[in-house]
């Protein structure tokens, strides 16, 4: 048999020890009170025919007449004389007369039924007095019955039957031996079903703790099946959950690992080629020396901006994010922005248009350098993944004690699969550009710092809008 640990074992300690300990209590209690009723309804009977006996031998004044009477009593009034010792004793506690008729002469009991009534000196009747122990004669287990014979208010005989308790002692053990059987019978139950309860509980928290052990060791995804519709199922569907979540993170972290090296390999073989080049003499014409410098520079920017996005990244990650408010004027850091891309674009063939509104907003407690970030950001993410349509369109309103900007581009958009997912950290989803695709969750990190919103859709007649909504003197 397997030992039982953990939950099992604890089980076993606590319930089923209380659950003995309830059950031996009460079949304790169960065999006091069946004692006790057997006793007490042999006694109450015994006490009744002893009233019998000393109501007929309460007419007669002399011992003599006693014993002769007793015959009379026990042969012709006495039902009971198989099962019952009648004795008739004097105030010496010496046995006169016994229906039994194998006590020895003048054989003296001894017992306290026997001395209380000789000593008793109420009415007869009420003086019954019932003693149950061990028969000084047969050594047998017995209760007997004695009441005081009192003739002018002297006791001068005492009346006394015998029983022996062999057969109700045996069937006090059968009724006992059958409340221990049932006892059993139902610590056996509670067992059997608090067994299979516990089991249902731990082989399920096994099979989690496996699955846990092989996500830990590197098998993402992994599924347990789900039995029950209960709080271990609950816990079944939040390790299937995180173990979709773990396999999904994992794929995209190896997605960005291979992205972010193709991305660093680019420039670095870009501007490693041409510092070769022009280092060994092998381009001689200013023209050409300028070209390859002016690309070892754009190529050495771009590394930097990567560097300082993934840096922006894990400051986010880490908590080491912050902002440097300072009353702004957002309209003017959105004027900045475009005006800093638009001769950029114009050279790509993009044309970046920007629609202003007559409304002025009160400066709003903001960081222009992590605003500026946004709009760039998201500027450069249209000509990126839009420019194939040769047009971005920038706008700011106000709107229900909001400002509203927008940035729009007229290329593919993007799949309506990929929409929820464009701002989750690492995700590229099917597009080729190049790019880390952390780039949208700092942007949110940002406006949502700001108590703003960001969010990324499908823009009517082809195109992908990004809206950004601030509170108006936030």
């Amino acid at each position: 048999m397997k030992k039982m640990k953990g939950i099992q074992r604890r089980w076993m300690v606590n319930s089923i020890s209380a659950a003995m300990l309830s059950i031996l209590l009460a079949v304790i209690a169960f065999s006091m009170a069946i004692i006790s009723y057997y006793y007490s309804s042999l006694s109450r009977g015994l006490e009744g025919k002893i009233k019998t006996a000393v109501n007929f031998f309460g007419s007669y004044k002399t011992e003599e007449a006693y014993y002769q009477n007793a015959y009379a009593f026990v042969n012709n009034q006495f039902e009971d004389r198989d099962q019952l010792d009648f004795q008739i004793l004097d105030i010496d506690g010496a046995v006169h007369f016994s229906s039994y008729m194998l006590l020895p002469s003048g054989y003296q009991p001894g017992t306290p039924d026997i001395q209380k009534a000789v000593e008793s000196e109420r009415t007869p009747v009420s003086n019954i007095f019932v003693w149950t122990g061990i028969d000084p004669n047969t050594k047998e287990h017995v209760m007997a019955v004695s009441c005081p014979l009192i003739v002018g208010g002297q006791v001068v005989s005492v009346l006394r039957m015998v029983t022996s308790l062999a057969v109700v002692d045996r069937q006090i053990v059968i009724v006992i031996g059958i409340a221990l059987l049932v006892g059993l019978l139902v610590l056996l139950l509670i067992y059997a079903s608090g067994l299979y309860f516990v089991r249902s509980i731990v082989g399920p928290v096994a099979e989690v703790t496996r699955t846990a052990e092989h996500i830990a060791a590197g098998s993402y995804g992994v599924q347990m099946e789900k039995s029950f519709d209960d709080e271990v199922g609950d816990l079944i569907d939040a390790i299937n959950d995180m173990s979709t979540k773990i396999k999904q993170s994992e794929k995209m972290k190896n997605e960005f690992i291979s992205s972010v090296s193709h991305e660093l390999r680019t420039p670095l073989t870009a501007i490693n080629g041409w510092a070769e080049t022009i280092m060994n003499g092998e381009v001689r014409d200013a023209h050409d020396v300028k070209k390859g410098m002016g690309i070892i520079v754009s190529e050495a920017r771009r590394l930097i901006n990567m560097v300082e996005e993934l840096l922006e990244f894990s400051r986010i990650q880490d908590g080491r994010f912050t902002l440097s408010i300072e009353p702004v004027d957002i309209k003017a850091e959105l004027e900045d922005a475009v005006y800093t891309y638009r001769e950029f674009f114009r050279r790509e063939g993009i044309e970046l248009t920007h629609t202003d509104c007559e409304e002025e907003f009160p400066l709003m407690n903001a960081d222009p350098e992590r605003l500026r970030q946004v709009f760039c950001n998201l500027l450069d993410n249209a000509a990126k993944h839009g420019g194939s349509g040769k047009r971005i369109d920038t706008a700011i309103w106000g709107e229900e004690e909001q400002v509203v900007i927008t940035v729009r581009d007229y290329g593919p958009g993007i799949p309506e699969e990929e929409l929820p997912h464009v701002k989750t950290r690492f995700y590229k989803g099917s597009s080729k550009a190049r790019g880390s695709g952390i780039g949208l969750a700092v942007c949110e990190e940002i406006v949502v710092r700001h108590q703003g919103t960001l969010d990324i859709g499908n823009a009517p007649g082809g195109g992908c809008v990004a809206t950004m909504r601030f509170p108006i003197g936030g």
